[in-house]
């Protein structure tokens, strides 16, 4: 059954506002995905914060547009399931990027970031990144390496001269 306009502008309402408060979005086109990846997909989409629907290209565009970014019609064909990220930016990409990458039929079309329209290549790229989580761990542990190392070399001192003491106490009992 078609949708009246007021249910279109009503879906291109909702699709701006969460355009309005992500982090990125990832665009798919959609040949070739069952039910079931959708259920699996969605569940997991649940888990990393990331909202998925699939619509309509020309709602999608108006969504888009009403948000301020400019797309090219031609990147998107026929109906296209978009991932959002709300929390992260990294986990839109890097879920469809390992949901799908063992699925030919399914292609990613390109994405947005920071407000910008990025092409499946930086996509695969952004989806290629360690999370956010191993980053800071990252620069945690870089931080944490000189500090130890300073504080190793330190007791190393202080442990000779205790081994250096301890030899003299035995030399001078015998």
């Amino acid at each position: 059954m078609p949708k009246t306009r007021e249910q279109k502008q009503q879906m291109i309402d909702e699709l701006a506002g969460k355009f309005g408060k992500m982090k990125s979005a990832v665009f798919t086109a959609v040949s070739g995905y069952t039910m079931e990846d959708a259920d699996v997909l969605r569940r997991k989409g649940r888990e990393q914060g990331v909202e998925l629907m699939v619509t309509k290209k020309t709602l999608l565009l108006r969504a888009l547009k009403d948000v301020g970014i400019e797309v090219d019609e031609d990147k998107l064909e026929g109906s296209i399931l978009t991932a959002v990220g709300l929390q992260d930016e990294v986990a839109p990409a890097k879920l469809i990027h390992e949901f799908f990458k063992d699925r030919e039929s399914v292609q990613m079309v390109g994405g947005i970031l920071e407000g910008k329209l990025v092409d499946a290549s930086s996509v695969i790229q952004l989806a290629k990144l360690p999370s956010k989580q191993q980053l800071l761990a990252q620069v945690v542990g870089s931080i944490h390496a000189p500090v130890s190392g300073f504080v190793h070399v330190l007791s190393g001192n202080l442990r000779g001269l205790l081994f250096a003491l301890q030899a003299i106490k035995d030399r001078k009992t015998v």
